[in-house]
């Protein structure tokens, strides 16, 4: 069930972050966006993907590429996921899965693994949800940069 679909505009959104700053979307117009919601801090498959994701961090920085991720636990929390992994990007707390919804990032009900890949206008270029594969989601931003 995802509410934004290829070709939407992503809808701007404020939360706050591992850095306990105030994150915009529409802050990072004119770059590629890697926009990933995940279930749970601390559990196998979200640690799995986020870990991949830190791995090329500094090959997507390059061709100007920034990572968010997105979940429903604190900011302190995700400090402490962020921290134990050596995550280069930030992190932000939707306590009330507004962001979520809004989005649409649910799987079967539940909060879900879904990842939106949105271009420098702020277009939504692809959509991947696959709930139980967290490394599919990683070699999919990874075809996405390479092909666009």
């Amino acid at each position: 069930m995802v509410a934004v679909s290829v070709g939407d505009t992503a809808p701007d959104f404020v939360l706050k972050t591992t850095k306990n700053e105030t994150f915009r979307l529409s802050s990072l117009r004119g770059r590629r966006v890697v926009l990933f919601f995940y279930p749970m801090d601390d559990s196998l498959g979200c640690t799995l993907q986020v870990r991949a994701l830190r791995d090329i961090y500094e090959d997507l920085a390059e061709l100007d590429v920034e990572v968010i991720g997105i979940n429903r636990a604190s900011v302190d929390s995700h400090r402490s996921f962020a921290e134990g992994n050596a995550l280069p990007f930030q992190i932000a707390s939707d306590p009330e899965d507004a962001v979520r919804r809004l989005y649409g990032a649910f799987s079967w009900r539940l909060p879900g693994r879904v990842t939106f890949l949105v271009d420098e206008r702020g277009i939504v270029r692809d959509v991947f949800s696959a709930f139980l594969r967290p490394l599919a989601h990683v070699k999919r931003v990874k075809t996405w940069v390479k092909e666009s």
